[in-house]
């Protein structure tokens, strides 16, 4: 009887979580390499949990006649769910390498591949271990018709609430016609936040006859957070494969178009009849997602930066927008200096220790710590919230009056923490903080300016 011809035809269904990779697959033994062995572990129990183990089943005894040459391998196959339950926990007790546990896997219990669900697991794991591992940008739910663009959106409460089930099949209508994608939705086990994963390939079939790298090509990857009671939403996309991959038109390898796709996307799929969102760039990028909560999140930090500071941590009484005076806090007393220090004559260890210069300070050194303070707010609000980067394009040109958008100068500001090294600079006298633009300072809470006559233009150019 003649062999029945297998055909394969488009479909718009999303990638399913059971698409298996080979565990033999070089990239995808490096993704899982970069997990610690209590992460690798801690995947091994869940995967092998009561009430996950159909969705992820090891490899047993009785499917040995469906895997060939697996006589050659170096782990036996467990006869019960049980028995490799235990092989764990026997990893768990003794001290060893990670390397022997992420061998287990893919040559042992998961020899016959690894689901796309488990992969994607394994990249959220990552990231609750690494919250500084990509680059995340803010942006802001509106409401379409409501407020001006210059208008912020009052939410009077009202965040839209996002069901998990519901938003990722609208956001796959509104991607399927164009790409094929597979989509995970995982809580963070760090942060108060639920994390899209969404990876996509240039094909309109169900199983995709592709190379198995291409599943763990991160630039193939988005990422979306979406913290808790928040118009706010973080998108990262991870370009690193990007550099050797192939240069071709499809949206799935251009990283900037695979960008616009899902965000354009995300709005639709949260609107609802009578009430339609879009999204606004809220000019603030980070490598830190805790950053990104501080700045652009529910707390009250998200308007209380830079000098406003020091009421968000309670280091004042009162408020700013009370007109009654109050000598609760002297000012000298909110930033650490001692009257006393001013005098020549006198000397402490108390002085010694909140001097920049190790003794006395002087009148100006005083005056020049206390402009500092007022314009950068405490220090404490600038190191739960580093920016690693700030760009700043300036577009006004010599002698012209033209309104271009080009810049006429650009400036970039990298480190571990960018607002601390200015208010360093401010300190020593290197600028001078009184003229500093709130841009500078924290204030704005913001890592990309552009700025014309001086002034931060709202909208980017």
């Amino acid at each position: 009887m003649a062999r029945q011809k297998l055909v394969r035809a488009p479909t718009t269904a999303s990638l399913p979580n059971n698409l298996r990779i080979p565990s033999s697959t070089p990239s995808l033994i490096k993704t899982l390499g970069k997990l610690s062995r209590q992460a690798l572990l801690d995947l091994a129990f869940f995967w092998l949990d009561d009430r996950n183990v159909e969705s992820f089943p090891p490899f047993l005894q009785q499917d040995e006649a469906e895997g060939p040459d697996n006589e050659a391998l170096p782990y036996p196959a467990g006869e019960t769910i049980e028995e490799i339950q235990q092989v764990y926990s026997d990893l768990q007790d003794r001290k060893g390498g990670k390397r022997e546990v992420l061998d287990r896997i893919l040559e042992g219990d998961w020899r016959n591949g690894i689901t796309l669900r488990q992969l994607a697991m394994a990249d959220l794991r990552y990231m609750d271990d690494h919250p500084a591992s990509l680059r995340w940008t803010a942006l802001e739910l509106s409401r379409v018709g409501k407020q001006s663009p210059q208008q912020s959106p009052d939410w009077s409460g009202s965040v839209p609430r996002i069901q998990a089930a519901t938003f990722v099949q609208a956001l796959q209508r509104e991607i399927s016609p164009l790409v094929k994608a597979h989509y995970h939705l995982g809580r963070s086990a760090t942060l108060p936040l639920t994390l899209l994963r969404i990876f996509v390939v240039d094909s309109p079939y169900q199983s995709p006859a592709q190379s198995a790298e291409i599943f763990t090509d991160s630039s193939r990857i988005i990422y979306v957070a979406f913290p808790d009671s928040c118009p706010f939403i973080y998108t990262s996309i991870t370009a690193s494969g990007s550099k050797t991959a192939p240069s071709t038109s499809s949206v799935a390898t251009d990283t900037r178009t695979l960008q616009r796709l899902v965000r354009d996307a995300i709005p639709k799929a949260l609107s609802r009849p009578q009430a339609r969102f879009s999204l606004n760039a809220t000019s603030l990028a980070a490598k830190n997602l805790p950053t990104l909560l501080t700045l652009r999140g529910p707390g009250r930090s998200t308007v209380s930066n830079g000098a406003f500071s020091i009421f968000a941590d309670a280091a004042l009484e009162g408020s700013p927008l009370d007109p009654r005076p109050s000598n609760t806090v002297a000012p000298e007393d909110h930033i650490g200096i001692d009257p006393a220090e001013t005098d020549s004559g006198r000397d402490s260890t108390k002085r010694k220790s909140n001097s920049l210069e190790g003794g006395a300070l002087s009148p100006l050194s005083k005056q020049r710590r206390m402009a500092v303070h007022s314009r950068f707010g405490t220090e404490s609000s600038i190191a739960q919230a580093p920016l690693d980067r700030l760009d700043i394009r300036l577009l006004d040109r010599p002698g012209s009056d033209d309104e271009d958008t080009v810049p006429a100068v650009s400036l970039t500001f990298s480190g571990s923490n960018v607002i601390s090294g200015l208010r360093k600079l401010a300190e020593l006298g290197v600028v001078d903080p009184e003229r500093m633009p709130s841009w500078m300072t924290g204030e704005e809470s913001v890592s990309v300016a552009t700025v014309r006559g001086g002034q931060r233009l709202q909208k980017d150019v």
